[in-house]
């Protein structure tokens, strides 16, 4: 669920935005104090729509795959997946699909090395250069992600994210 669509949701229902005050439940202490208010209008809702929409980063991983992957000097593939750590819930690393580039392959990508998420042109800019993330080990899902792995892969990647950020 979306926080346009929670915000659309909670503004039909003329609920405040749990997120918005300083309490849990906007005003009140607890849930059963929140009063219902008249529906607000439309032209009101949508305002308040807008002004999340700008703000928020939650998307789903359904919607970011297949984003383009921008590298420091051009595209480089597609975000095909990602690798969740389930213990900590959270993205451990994103799939780069590189077979936009003949022949391709999949490769990780750590979020660290993500520096910018552009949801209008569903893209994500890596600090890394198409040649980096080419040359990288590749991942094949089908096997588990070692430790040697891991190291391979920081140990080609990681540079030059440094690099790049020094610019």
């Amino acid at each position: 669920m979306s926080r346009q669509h929670e915000a659309a949701y909670l503004g039909y229902y003329g609920f405040p935005y749990y997120w918005g005050g300083p309490f849990l439940w906007g005003t009140a202490y607890y849930p059963t104090g929140v009063a219902v208010s008249s529906t607000p209008s439309a032209e009101r809702l949508a305002d308040r729509i807008r002004r999340e929409s700008s703000d928020s980063h939650l998307r789903s991983t359904d919607a970011v795959s297949g984003y383009h992957i921008e590298a420091t000097d051009g595209d480089i593939g597609h975000v095909d997946g990602f690798v969740v750590d389930d213990e900590a819930w959270s993205i451990r690393y994103i799939e780069v699909a590189t077979r936009n580039w003949l022949p391709g392959k999949k490769v990780l990508v750590s979020p660290a090395w993500i520096e910018q998420v552009n949801w209008t042109d569903s893209k994500v800019r890596v600090g890394l250069s198409r040649e980096a993330i080419k040359d990288a080990p590749e991942y094949f899902e089908s096997g588990p992600i070692t430790r040697e792995y891991e190291n391979r892969l920081y140990f080609h990647l990681r540079p030059a994210a440094v690099l790049a950020a020094r610019g």
